[in-house]
């Protein structure tokens, strides 16, 4: 039988074969380059014995039965980087596969190092090397060629001895419970819901005053609402940039909108140009009371130094333990613990703070020390 399934009685065959397995490994591709939503062009899966191709844009196929085997309990689905796989199946279907591990947080919780990509994944656990010359092709393009079927095909195959190694050592390692907790964002769908209100929160644009996050809210938020409208990237709508400036500039009139140098010349003269003025309009009417509060926490006395300190900690542990540093902590959540004994980050939570939060507070706190022998950094406890 061919690889490639092009029929809803192939897809609902394959999918009740898979559905009697341990797990599945998943991937898929897609194009999103012209779009808001993501387009489906190809899911591929294996067990420990079948793997197949599904062409998502063959003409009448019925993906339900793809969908079922996401959300199928019995079976584990096993993806590398999965977020962006999911969030295609959320906004397709509003299914979220369950249960699932993801090889890329298992790896760097085994220290393979911090987002470790899938081939370099393969590579170091199977010795294989991977061809990825047709992971820019168009897969939109039809009849799929040998070659991309082929490809398609190698990215789940080998995900099989990838899932076998990790869980093996996962499980030897008794951290298995460590990678389990990582999957709930994952598989939350308030991760994958683009509510137009909070598109704000994934701006980098550093807003000082309340008016100017009231106005920044508003403009995140239309351009949100314009992109999925429009079904093109935000960047089309306007450009983060552009977002942050008509924050701080507060433009209340076409004139002055037609004042921002990073707006393209004329662009205010145009309707989406009348809607960003109403847009800043409704922020600088918005009740500061509703406004989200300001986080204006700022490391103590000699904060950069703290830091400068626990980022050392956090390298001798991620070596210690075998544990990328980054799923331990991040750069955000060492200055916050430098500024706050209760900040409220992943680092001071669960086995990351068993691991390193409480040395940290210990640390900053003058009842742990850093020193060196033997030409490696080791912790002492202070009297």
């Amino acid at each position: 039988m061919s690889p490639l399934i092009t029929t809803s009685a192939e897809l609902a065959a394959i999918c009740e074969r898979m559905a009697q397995h341990q797990f599945v490994t998943v991937d898929t591709e897609f194009l999103r380059e012209t779009t808001y939503y993501p387009l489906l062009c190809v899911a591929q899966m294996a067990t420990d014995d079948e793997a197949v191709v599904i062409d998502a844009l063959a003409p009448g196929i019925d993906l339900a039965p793809f969908f079922q085997l996401m959300a199928n309990e019995k079976v584990i689905k096993v993806f590398h980087a999965a977020r962006q796989d999911i969030e295609i199946m959320w906004n397709m279907a509003k299914t979220i596969p369950h249960p699932i591990v993801d090889t890329q947080v298992a790896a760097m919780v085994l220290g393979y190092g911090d987002s470790i990509s899938y081939d370099q994944l393969v590579q170091r656990i199977t010795g294989d090397v991977l061809d990825k010359s047709n992971r820019f092709t168009d897969w939109t393009r039809r009849p799929l060629t040998d070659a991309q079927v082929t490809y398609a095909l190698s990215d789940v195959t080998h995900l099989r001895s990838v899932y076998v190694k990790l869980a093996a050592d996962l499980a030897k390692r008794d951290r298995a419970s460590w990678v389990e907790s990582e999957m709930g964002v994952l598989t939350s769908p308030e991760t994958y819901r683009m509510d137009p209100e909070r598109a704000w929160e994934r701006l980098k644009t550093r807003v000082r005053k309340p008016k100017e996050l009231a106005v920044l809210m508003e403009v995140a938020a239309w351009r949100e609402r314009e992109a999925q409208t429009r079904d093109v990237p935000r960047s089309r709508v306007l450009k983060d940039d552009i977002v942050g400036d008509v924050a701080t500039q507060m433009p209340t009139t076409i004139e002055r909108l037609g004042q921002l140098r990073s707006l393209p010349k004329g662009f205010e003269r145009s309707r989406w140009g009348e809607q960003i003025v109403e847009a800043v309009n409704r922020g600088l009417e918005r009740d500061p009371k509703t406004l989200p509060r300001f986080e204006r926490s700022r490391p103590a006395q000699n904060g950069a130094a703290i830091v400068e300190l626990l980022k050392v900690l956090l390298r001798m542990t991620s070596e210690t333990h075998g544990v990328a540093a980054k799923v331990i902590a991040t750069v955000d959540d060492l200055d916050r613990i430098a500024a706050d004994d209760e900040a409220d980050v992943p680092a001071m939570k669960g086995w990351r703070r068993e691991l390193f939060g409480d040395k940290a507070l210990a640390l900053k706190h003058g009842k742990l020390a850093l020193a060196i022998e033997k030409g490696r950094v080791v912790t002492t406890e202070k009297g």
